[in-house]
C-alpha cells in the first residue's frame, strides 16, 4: 500500500510555446524525491490534465516514472468520462511502467452510481494495474457514493480511493465497506490530518507541491499516532492549504512555484495566472510556512 505524502504534481511549461519544460518536470521530480515526498501523482488535476493532448499526457507520465527510477511509487492520471479513454490510457500508463493509476469520476456527463460502478470495473478487467478511485464531486459534478466504492473495493485491482469531498463523515462508511486492505486517501489538505487521524492512509497533495518536506513530516507523524507534532505542523500550513485555492488549481500553486523560482508561471488557457489582488495572500500563506525563494 502507497503511503504518506504524495505530491499530485504539477506540469511545468514554457512561456511563449506552451510545451511542456521537460528539465523544469525532472527537476521538480528530484526535489521532492530529495525533500521526501513518498509518491507522485503524473498528470492528474493539478497536472493540467483537461489541457494536455493524449501524446502529452502519455509521455508526462514515461518520463515521470522514468525520472523516479524506481525510487518512490508513481501514481498515474489516466481517468476520463470516457471509459474506452480512461482506459487506453492506463494500458499506456501501465506499459510506461506506473506502480498506480488515479482514475477520476467520469466529469459532465454525469453517470448513475450504476454506471460510475460498472465504468470502473470495464477498466479494472481491462488493465492489470493497481488502480485508485478518485472522487471530486466540486469539479466533476459527480459524486461517488461509499456504497458504490465498496462494491468497487471488492475488485481486485481497485485498492484505493482520493476521496476529495473534505467531508469526515463519510470515513466510517468507506472504511465500515471497504475493508482494512483498501487505501483510502484525502484529497483536501485542509481536513488531510484528521482523515489521517481517522484511519485514512495519506494525502495526494496540492500543499505539496511548495511544502513537500513539511507535508511529508506531517502525514508521517499522522500515521503513526504522533497527534501533537501532526497538529503543529498543519498549523503552520492551515493558510497555504487555503491560499493555494483562492482561484482554481492549479492557478495559484504555480504562482507559488514560479515565485519560489522552481518553474515558469505559465498555464494554458483556459487557465490564466494568478490574478494581482492574491498575490500577497499567496505570500504571507508561504513566509507562513517558512518556505521563502
Amino acid at each position: 500500500m502507497i503511503t504518506g505524502s504524495i505530491v499530485a504534481l504539477v506540469t511545468p511549461m514554457q512561456a511563449g510555446s506552451l510545451n511542456i519544460d521537460w528539465p523544469s518536470l525532472k527537476g521538480l521530480v528530484e526535489w521532492h524525491i530529495q525533500q521526501g515526498t513518498n509518491g507522485i501523482v503524473a498528470v492528474g488535476t493539478t497536472g493540467e490534465s483537461s489541457t494536455l493532448n493524449v501524446t502529452e499526457h502519455k509521455e508526462v507520465i514515461r518520463v515521470i516514472v522514468e525520472q523516479v527510477a524506481g525510487r518512490i511509487p508513481v501514481i498515474a492520471g489516466t481517468g476520463a468520462n470516457s471509459t474506452a479513454e480512461a482506459i487506453s490510457l492506463t494500458k499506456a500508463a501501465h506499459a510506461a511502467g506506473a506502480d498506480a493509476c488515479l482514475l477520476v469520476t467520469p466529469y459532465y456527463n454525469k453517470p448513475t452510481q450504476e454506471g460510475l460502478y460498472l465504468h470502473y470495473k470495464e477498466i479494472a478487467e481491462a488493465v492489470d494495474i493497481n488502480q485508485i478511485l478518485y472522487n471530486v464531486p466540486g469539479r466533476t459534478s459527480c459524486d461517488m457514493q461509499p456504497d458504490t466504492v465498496a462494491r468497487l473495493s471488492k475488485l481486485t485491482n481497485i485498492v484505493g480511493i482520493k476521496e476529495a469531498t473534505g467531508d469526515l463523515s463519510r470515513m466510517g462508511a468507506l472504511k465500515a465497506g471497504c475493508g482494512d486492505g483498501f487505501a483510502i486517501y484525502s484529497g483536501d489538505d485542509a481536513t488531510a490530518r484528521e482523515m489521517m487521524q481517522m484511519g485514512g492512509h495519506g494525502d495526494i497533495s496540492v500543499t505539496a507541491n511548495v511544502a513537500p518536506k513539511l507535508m511529508s513530516d506531517m502525514c508521517s507523524a499522522a500515521l503513526a499516532g504522533d497527534s501533537e507534532r501532526a497538529a503543529k505542523i498543519d498549523m503552520s500550513l492551515a493558510l497555504l492549504h487555503a491560499a493555494l485555492f483562492l482561484e482554481s488549481n492549479p492557478i495559484p500553486v504555480k504562482w507559488a512555484l514560479c515565485e519560489m523560482g522552481l518553474m515558469e508561471n505559465v498555464l494554458r488557457l483556459p487557465m490564466t495566472p494568478l490574478s494581482r489582488e492574491y498575490q500577497d495572500t499567496v505570500v504571507a500563506a508561504l513566509n507562513a510556512a517558512g518556505i521563502t525563494k
